[in-house]
């Protein structure tokens, strides 16, 4: 099993930063993936960032160029550092950790930017 935390979530303005943090429970180099997803209000979840335990990472368009996934080599912790902040990228944030070809998830941070 593996459990996920996440935080950094919080109100920022357009154009802002901020820096979400997903806490494993196990050596993250032993996941085979660690995603990120954003709920925005009234919308699917869809998936924005991912990493591998190899290292190659993935975005979708919509945040490419402004959004990078990156992990605490020393630790269990994935990070995603979010630039250029726009209304848009409101909404919770969640970590998923593809394991042992099982998915979990973590409970979710609110991230919120006003124009």
């Amino acid at each position: 099993q593996v459990q996920l935390v996440e935080s950094g979530g919080g109100l920022v303005q357009a154009g802002g930063s901020l820096r979400l943090s997903c806490a494993a429970s196990r050596n993250i180099f032993s996941i085979n993936y660690i995603r990120w997803y954003r709920q925005a209000p009234g919308k699917q979840r869809e998936l924005i960032a991912s990493i591998t335990n190899g290292g190659p990472t993935n975005y979708a368009d919509s945040v490419k160029g402004r959004f990078t996934i990156f992990r605490d080599i020393a630790g269990n912790t994935v990070y995603l550092q979010m630039n250029s902040l726009k209304p848009d990228d409101t909404g919770v944030y969640y970590c998923n950790a593809d394991y042992r070809m099982r998915d979990y998830w973590g409970q979710g941070t609110q991230v919120t930017v006003s124009s």
